[in-house]
């Protein structure tokens, strides 16, 4: 099972605005899919062949998860850089660990983590 849901809501507003100032975290730009505004969630990003990975620490039913999965698209800010993200898709624990670059730290098995986000890097 995922981290509760909780612990998400207290992330996203004490720990996430921390994390986005400090400037050290990849932050994943998105749309909320029912109020249109503008969002930045602080994530770690595995970069993987054509793309990058998201763990999804809370599930894909996450509130950032599903207005990436709705829009279809979202924008990665990381190593100083903008990334163009397209084709949002869940993918499971074994495709992820296939995809990661064998050095990438793997989630805890305590946290039962089965479900990750993938996305295409929009070239051109």
């Amino acid at each position: 099972m995922p981290m509760p849901r909780w612990w998400g809501q207290i992330n996203k507003r004490v720990f996430n605005p921390r994390a986005i100032a400090g400037g050290k975290w990849p932050v994943l730009i998105h749309v909320g899919r029912v109020s249109g505004a503008t969002y930045r969630t602080p994530l770690d990003a595995y970069p993987v062949p054509g793309g990058y990975l998201f763990v999804l620490v809370y599930g894909s039913r996450s509130d950032w998860a599903r207005n990436i999965l709705a829009a279809g698209q979202a924008r990665l800010r990381i190593g100083g850089r903008e990334v163009e993200l397209a084709a949002p898709r869940i993918v499971g624990r074994d495709e992820a660990f296939e995809a990661m670059p064998a050095t990438a730290a793997r989630p805890p098995r305590p946290l039962r983590i089965t479900e990750f986000l993938r996305m295409d890097e929009v070239t051109g």
